[in-house]
């Protein structure tokens, strides 16, 4: 079994190299080998997708909205769309937040994250931070340029 998973990463390693868009999208953080090449295979031309919100709403990760008048009430995320994706962006997420704990000076992503860990809990921070994954695979991979880190004082990247 494990000769088979690791003849199945190298295939997936080979078709990857092959396509720019996966080589972009694994340089979110999060976002590796099976999630870009799932995103891309799936979702086909993100271009049908206004902007980011739009993009993480159709993978689920945006909250249900249940308002009425001048009272705007958010609840959980909708879940609609694929389990899979969205499982794939949850997972990343987590990583992230666990990858961002031992460092002393975390960019921007890694510090929002950290600061929404620490406000709502784990498992909230997890979500969040998956939909903000989602907005950045959106940006990335629609302005076709890789992601780039900011530090907390640095101007430019996509974020």
């Amino acid at each position: 079994m494990e000769s088979r998973i690791k003849a199945v990463e190298k295939h997936l390693e080979a078709l990857a190299s092959q396509t720019p868009v996966v080589e972009r999208l694994r340089t979110i953080p999060g976002v590796g080998l099976l999630t870009a090449t799932a995103l891309v295979g799936f979702v086909g031309d993100v271009a049908r997708f206004p902007s980011g919100r739009h993009f993480a709403a159709y993978l689920g990760l945006t909250p249900r909205e249940h308002s009425s008048g001048g009272h705007r009430r958010l609840g959980r995320i909708s879940k609609q769309g694929d389990v899979y994706l969205r499982m794939l962006l949850i997972h990343g997420a987590r990583a992230v937040l666990q990858g961002a704990q031992p460092k002393s000076d975390p960019d921007r992503f890694r510090s929002w994250a950290l600061e929404i860990q620490r406000r709502r809990g784990h498992n909230k921070a997890a979500v969040a931070v998956a939909n903000k994954m989602a907005r950045i695979v959106w940006a990335v991979w629609k302005f076709g340029k890789p992601f780039q880190s900011r530090s907390q004082a640095s101007p430019d990247g996509i974020q």
